[in-house]
């Protein structure tokens, strides 16, 4: 059901430079929902959710991503293709362009917060053109209570104006769209796009230099869940790797599904309040805790629906990045406050469509630092133009577009702690196996789910391993649940030949990869890549 608010407080935009507008403040999700719907920008589908189309962006424009570079900045962001720099001038010409183009219009502004441990709280005021869009904030950020709203002062602000578009040539931007984060005035100037995505993940970056800089904390692009023994894992990983899916366990409480930080009180926090989750072949049988999320509250994004209401989850005919945002208290088994102690586990899950890595292998420290910063996964055809066959994509981190400094000092950030708590560290393939794509076939969840349970059970410590010929990885020899050949990937493989060749492509893919990393990585760290 949807959650009702009735909030009192009202605020003023002017001093923003925003004039004249017709300001909706802390909306309740019901009210932006019927809003939305009467505006002729969303249907109602069948569960009770908001399906909205989100334009011409239905992903990220990582190209169209700046960062201001000023003082605050210039020495320690990693400029490049990743952190594009953007002058101070040209920041404030286009902000006041974005002003005057809000000044007038209907406005939904919103009070928020991130991350749930208090001393690490970051308050935010995000400001929106359309009501879906703060509605998205509301599922995606903690949300305050009336009472805290009274003396409430924002750190950052979030301007989105997905109707604004810049002009390149004057406003300094590469296209029309742009997403801006200005560390000095603490501002996210989001234009152009309707992709809800570009809010969070502007929050998310800020974090990423914020936490490492100023509060020597890790921020990670990681899912997290607790046992009932109290055993935080986190589970690092691409889109389409499984982050969610495989945090989203009945067994254990979710802490949250995307973005955390690591403190030095030993604590994991949730960067948000809500999932952001993909739903293309979504289905009730795999993904229940997902499927049964979308209900009044929740937001799908570029799905189709049927004249009856109902999302057919296969069609990708408007994208394959198909979504749903929705508040975490969709989820049944949830960690409150969103707060885990230091993990045991950490699993780093990469869908190989090349099925050459092990289903599950264990990491040294040095390696768990080298797969870490190289952050692989594959793309599969069909996922992106021009992509017919699996291609290796590498992304620092588990998430470069979102990480304003070196990989390198998240990297030796994340090996520190692992040392120091003696955590285990593990390479999950949640791709193919038995030949690559097209040939083999995606690993069986229920397979996924054995070796994870195993290595939060404690069942793989004391097992027999097997070193991989190619990448040095450790492999059990055995685990309960999972057929003993499917644990080596050479075994799986008809034509073992093949199967070595295959291998040692991707190897040297990694190695490639990995160059632009050397000079700043210690020996450890260079030690932990492909030993062949």
């Amino acid at each position: 059901m949807f959650a009702n608010t009735q909030i009192t407080k009202t605020i003023s935009l002017e001093e923003y430079g925003i004039k004249d507008a017709t300001l909706h403040y802390q909306l309740s999700p019901k009210e932006l929902h019927r809003i939305t719907i009467e505006k002729g920008q969303g249907v109602e589908a069948s569960s009770g959710a908001l399906a909205v189309n989100t334009g011409e962006f239905t992903g990220r424009s990582p190209k169209d991503r700046f960062i201001v570079k000023d003082e605050v900045t210039k020495d320690e962001v990693w400029w490049g293709d990743i952190n594009i720099p953007f002058e101070p001038q040209k920041f404030d010409q286009l902000y006041k362009k974005v002003t005057e183009y809000l000044s007038g219009k209907e406005i939904f502004a919103r009070d928020a917060y991130a991350c749930a441990d208090d001393k690490y709280r970051l308050n935010i005021r995000v400001v929106n053109e359309y009501p879906w869009s703060n509605m998205f904030a509301y599922n995606m950020f903690l949300r305050p209570e009336e009472e805290e709203l009274k003396d409430f002062k924002e750190d950052w602000l979030i301007l989105n104006a997905p109707g604004f578009k810049a002009d390149p040539e004057v406003d300094g931007t590469r296209a029309e769209n742009f997403a801006i984060l200005n560390f000095s005035k603490k501002i996210a100037l989001i234009g152009g796009t309707g992709y809800t995505g570009e809010i969070k993940k502007g929050i998310f970056s800020a974090l990423n230099f914020i936490l490492p800089v100023d509060k020597n904390t890790l921020s990670m692009h990681c899912s997290a869940n607790v046992g009932d023994d109290g055993e935080t894992a986190i589970f690092f990983g691409l889109s389409g790797t499984g982050k969610t899916t495989l945090s989203a366990d009945p067994k254990r409480k979710l802490i949250g599904d995307d973005e955390h930080g690591w403190t030095p009180e030993h604590t994991i926090f949730n960067f948000e309040g809500g999932c952001y989750a993909k739903v293309i072949n979504l289905t009730k049988e795999q993904e229940p805790d997902i499927y049964n999320a979308i209900k009044p509250g929740a937001i799908l994004e570029n799905v189709i629906l049927d004249e009856h209401g109902e999302v057919d989850f296969e069609d990708t005919s408007i994208t394959q990045n198909t979504r749903v945002s929705y508040p975490i208290y969709h989820i049944n088994h949830i960690k409150k406050p969103s707060v885990g102690k230091n993990p045991k586990n950490i699993f780093f899950l990469t869908a190989d469509a090349f099925g050459v890595l092990p289903p599950i292998s264990k990491l040294t420290p040095g390696q768990a630092a080298y797969h870490f910063i190289s952050g692989y996964t594959a793309k599969v055809a069909g996922t992106e133009a021009g992509i017919d066959e699996p291609v290796p994509s590498f992304s620092a981190c588990f998430g470069a577009p979102f990480m304003p400094l070196h990989p390198t000092r998240y990297a030796e950030m994340l090996s520190k702690k692992m040392k120091e708590e003696q955590v285990h560290v593990w390479l999950v393939n949640t791709g193919w196996t038995g030949g690559a794509y097209g040939t083999g076939h995606r690993m069986k969840l229920q397979y996924t789910r054995a070796m994870i349970s195993a290595a939060l059970e404690g069942k793989l410590e004391d097992m027999e391993y097997t070193k991989h010929a190619i990448f040095g990885l450790n492999m059990p020899e055995s685990c309960e649940g999972v057929p003993a050949e499917v644990l080596n990937p050479r075994n799986t493989w008809k034509d073992k030949e093949a199967y070595d060749k295959k291998a040692n492509e991707l190897a040297t893919s990694f190695k490639s990869n990995f160059k632009k990393y050397e000079d700043n990585a210690n020996s450890e760290i260079l030690s932990g890549g492909p030993v062949s």
